[in-house]
């Protein structure tokens, strides 16, 4: 999945200089990051109403389009996707890769003892 994604980004980043009247990540591009950021909104916001209404094919086709348009902001803000895929390797080794990392340093040292806690355990029970 990384590959499509870096692939997507390369082509963005191709894309990003190409005539606006026939490019719509060139568009975006000369709208600027509020309007990149708008429609990564749109996209997201799509795909929670498809995803409550039961669609699951709509789901899969507004996700891609949010993917596209993450992207596109990710190029516009000099994000890479290897950046994020560094931050998700940091985020699985403190908490494991299905946990959403607390906002404060308090509720974070709280998850990372009780994730310490929880490896221990596991190791002890392997022994």
């Amino acid at each position: 999945m990384s590959d499509s994604l870096e692939r997507l980004y390369l082509a963005v980043l191709a894309a990003k200089d190409l005539d606006p009247a026939t490019s719509r990540t060139a568009r975006l591009f000369q709208h600027g990051s509020s309007k990149m950021a708008k429609k990564l909104a749109e996209e997201a916001i799509e795909v929670v109403i498809d995803a409550v209404s039961g669609d699951a094919q709509a789901v899969v086709r507004e996700s891609a389009d949010l993917l596209y348009n993450l992207t596109v902001l990710w190029a516009s803000a000099g994000v890479r996707p290897e950046d994020v895929w560094r931050e998700m390797e940091r985020r699985e080794l403190l908490l494991g890769i299905a946990e959403k990392m607390p906002k404060s340093a308090v509720k974070l040292a709280k998850a990372v003892s009780a994730r310490v806690a929880l490896d221990r355990s596991r190791l002890r029970k392997r022994q």
